[in-house]
């Protein structure tokens, strides 16, 4: 056997096996060569008995400046197609990432302090999306700082969907921003397993589909209560005390925060201390359908302070009961800054004095509401009547109600009164109240069965009493004297029965509605 070699190849990178074969004959060997991405590749050639036997070979016979680098860089190369980063490569380019993120955001104002922990954007550019969608929303840089965990909600994912459900819904699309000022946890929510649960639950309460958007633009907190919790317990105990089952809805509708509120810490406690001041049970469920807010007033804080401030201007405690029930609002109010202004005021018009004004805040606790301008108009009225100072005294100790009647109306009366009646002005300061009845419906009736059976009375004596007793008395042949009759007063019982919400005052309407 026998080698053969050539000499145009330097460094053959090939073996050539020569097997033992009978008869070789051998031709003279061909080289070619050719290149590819810079690589020269030589081609040997040659026939053994017939057969052509070839190799190929990469040329290393390059410069010696390019061979070494090249050959690393094809190794790395070669390496790179199966190697994965390690861990902490990973783990310092998303802190890496983070950090950029967190540079944005101290850019624009935001304080990414507490964001530590929680899965934020890998990019800028996502991260500024979701600042912008906020912004757009009407949320300012200090809202965001106020509850930063929002930067964690996905725009596509999160705010999206939960702003569509809303809005189909029904809350209006101009209370967004309040109610993500006030509630911006809702972003985190879901649709199926959060939010609509809830408005499921708050229909089952009577509360009518078209007043839904106003509960939750009015309380967005109550996507946070679990069903059978707060909200479960706080209505249970209400129908408890006697609150109707039918009024429930228009209750929540009105003050859906009792849904939030403890029974224990809140409702009961709340409903225990009226009751020590001689409110029945019964009249605080009442109370409560018609002015459901009051559950909101603090007791510790506003409550029994104010209870306080009404004893010391002069209310007796055992009116206090009273008070209460015909005005609940005056348990929630700043009252002693009110009675002090509204005390010296008719102090100063009427010369009233703090026993004297304590009279009038136990016939009308409303007092404390009425502006020193409603009040004047009513006190000069009554002075162009003809009234003395000390009859227009008299008067609003008796019927401090004159003082939030409709002007209009008391005009009115007072010339039907003087002119068809011809009644003398004493008659009126005798029983003001005559201003609070209603001409066409209570007085002129009544006055024309007096005047067919030409009876001499008071005021007070076919006014002030029930249709039912008016009829009875004008079975009377006679009036030997003047039936005795009970001063006004609020009667507890009126709350047990049918309210009717009518009202000839003014109240409301007083273009001055400040607080003087």
């Amino acid at each position: 056997m026998m080698i053969i070699g050539y000499r145009a190849i330097a460094r053959p990178t090939f073996s050539l096996v020569i097997c033992d074969v009978p008869a070789i004959s051998f031709c003279k060997p061909q080289l070619y060569s050719s290149s590819m991405n810079g690589c020269r590749f030589m081609r040997f050639s040659c026939s053994v008995s017939g057969r052509t036997v070839s190799s190929t070979s990469l040329d290393l016979s390059l410069s010696k400046d390019n061979s070494g680098n090249e050959g690393l860089q094809r190794q790395k190369a070669s390496s790179s197609l199966y190697a994965h980063p390690s861990l902490s490569q990973i783990r310092s380019e998303k802190a890496a990432n983070r950090a950029r993120v967190y540079d944005f955001l101290r850019g624009i104002g935001v304080f990414p302090d507490e964001l530590d922990g929680l899965e934020l954007p890998v990019t800028v550019d996502v991260m500024r999306e979701r600042v912008d969608f906020l912004h757009r929303l009407g949320l300012t840089v200090e809202d965001i700082n106020n509850y930063p965990l929002v930067l964690g909600c996905s725009v596509k994912k999160n705010m999206v969907p939960v702003l569509d459900y809303l809005g189909k819904l029904g809350v209006k699309k101009s209370t967004f921003t309040e109610f993500l000022r006030r509630y911006p946890q809702v972003l985190h929510s879901s649709v199926v397993v959060d939010l609509a649960p809830v408005v499921k639950y708050l229909q089952g309460m009577d509360i009518k589909p078209n007043d839904i958007p106003r509960v939750l633009e009015k309380y967005p907190e109550v996507f946070g209560f679990k069903l059978e919790g707060t909200m479960s317990t706080s209505v249970a105990y209400l129908v408890g005390i006697g609150v109707a089952r039918r009024e429930i809805g228009g209750v929540l509708t009105r003050y859906p925060q009792i849904l939030g509120m403890r029974v224990g810490r809140t409702v009961k406690p709340f409903v225990d201390y009226l009751e020590s001041l001689g409110i029945p049970q019964l009249a605080i469920a009442r109370l409560i359908e018609k002015r459901p807010f009051i559950l909101g007033f603090g007791l510790e804080d506003r409550i029994k302070p104010n209870v306080e401030s009404l004893l010391e201007f002069n209310v007796r405690k055992s009116l206090l009961a009273s008070v209460i029930a015909q005005y609940p609002e005056i348990i929630g109010v700043d009252v002693q800054t009110r009675l002090c202004t509204r005390r010296d005021f008719l102090n100063s018009i009427i010369q009233l004095d703090p026993v004297g004004f304590g009279r009038v805040v136990e016939k009308m606790p409303q007092i404390v509401s009425l502006n020193n301008t409603a009040i004047l108009k009513h006190l000069d009225f009554l002075k162009e009547c003809g009234f003395s100072l000390e009859q227009v005294r008299k008067m609003v100790m008796a019927c401090p109600q004159l003082l939030a009647l409709n002007l209009d109306v008391m005009k009115v009366s007072f010339d039907y009164c003087q002119g068809k009646m011809a009644r003398p002005l004493d008659d009126l300061v005798s029983f003001p109240a005559f201003f609070t009845y209603g001409l066409e419906s209570t007085i002129k009736p009544r006055h024309a069965m007096i005047a067919k059976k030409g009876l001499k009375c008071s005021l007070a004596w076919f006014l002030n009493c029930s249709d039912e007793k008016f009829e009875e008395r004008m079975t009377y042949d006679t009036i030997d004297m003047e039936e005795m009759e009970v001063e006004s007063s609020f009667d507890m019982n009126s709350l047990l029965g049918t309210r009717t919400d009518g009202s000839d005052s003014d109240y409301a309407d007083d273009s001055d509605s400040s607080y003087v």
